[in-house]
C-alpha cells in the first residue's frame, strides 16, 4: 500500500504534464467539489483515460477510489497503473457486493470515490442509461454526489490526441437526498435519482458543449501545478 501511494505521488505529476502537452484542457466548476467530507464523483464515460483526466484536475493528497471493470486489469501494465491511481476491480456481471461494501466503508471515512454510472463507455459520445451502483454507494456512505461531464471537441465526440476537452462539474446532490431510508420505496427512489443525475449531466453538456449553440461557460485550466 505504501509503495502504491509513493508511485501515485510520482506518477500523477507526470500524467499532469503529459495531459497538458497532448490535450488542451479546460475545467468548469471545480470550485463546486465539496472539501472535507465524503464525495462520489459521477462522470459520463467516453475514453479509458477519463478517470485519469478527472483525477488530475481534482488532485488531492489522498487517492480516490475508482471502480473499474475487472477486464482492464488483465493487462499487467494497465492493471499496475490503475492500482497506483487507486482503482479497484469490480466484477460487474456477478453483483460484486464485497468490493462495493469495501469502497463504501472507505468513502465513509473520507476517501473520495470515482464511479461511472453508465457502467461502460459510450461509443458515440452520448450519455447512456445510468445504473444504480453509484447512488447505492453514495447513499450508504453519506456522501455528496458530484455530476461530471467530459466533453471532447471532435466530430464524433470521442477522445483524439491534441483535441480540446472540457471537464465540467455541476452542483452536488446532497447526501441527505441520496439516502434511502425505506427499502419499500428503493426502486422508485433510485429511478428518480437516476433521472435527476441524467438531467444534471445533460445540462452540463448543454451549457459547455463546443457546439455554437452552447453557452460559453468554460475557463482555462491553470498551468502551474496539479489541482491548483
Amino acid at each position: 500500500m505504501v509503495e502504491l501511494m509513493l508511485l501515485y505521488w510520482i506518477l500523477l505529476p507526470i500524467v499532469w504534464v503529459l495531459m497538458h502537452i497532448v490535450y488542451r484542457v479546460e475545467v468548469v466548476g471545480r470550485n463546486l467539489i465539496p472539501r472535507g467530507r465524503p464525495i462520489v464523483i459521477a462522470p459520463n464515460h467516453i475514453s479509458d483515460l477519463d478517470p485519469v483526466f478527472i483525477l488530475v484536475v481534482v488532485f488531492r493528497f489522498r487517492r480516490f477510489r475508482i471502480l473499474a471493470k475487472q477486464e482492464l486489469f488483465r493487462n499487467p501494465f494497465i492493471g499496475w497503473f490503475l492500482r497506483c491511481m487507486g482503482a479497484v476491480p469490480i466484477d460487474r456481471g456477478r453483483g460484486d457486493m464485497d468490493t462495493v461494501n469495501k469502497v463504501t466503508e472507505e468513502c465513509k471515512k473520507g476517501t473520495g470515490v470515482l464511479i461511472f454510472p453508465e457502467g461502460t463507455r459510450s461509443k458515440d459520445g452520448k450519455l447512456g442509461k445510468l445504473k444504480s451502483g453509484a447512488f447505492v454507494i453514495a447513499g450508504q456512505a453519506g456522501a455528496d454526489m458530484v455530476p461530471c461531464r467530459i466533453i471532447y471537441d471532435t466530430p464524433d465526440h470521442r477522445m483524439r490526441p491534441f483535441c480540446r476537452m472540457r471537464i465540467c462539474f455541476g452542483e452536488p446532490i446532497p447526501a441527505s437526498e441520496l439516502r434511502i431510508t425505506d427499502p419499500r420505496h428503493q426502486i422508485k427512489e433510485l429511478r428518480a435519482l437516476r433521472t435527476r443525475l441524467t438531467n444534471d449531466l445533460e445540462e452540463l453538456y448543454r451549457q459547455n458543449s463546443f457546439e455554437p449553440a452552447a453557452l460559453p461557460a468554460a475557463e482555462p485550466n491553470p498551468g502551474t501545478e496539479p489541482g491548483t
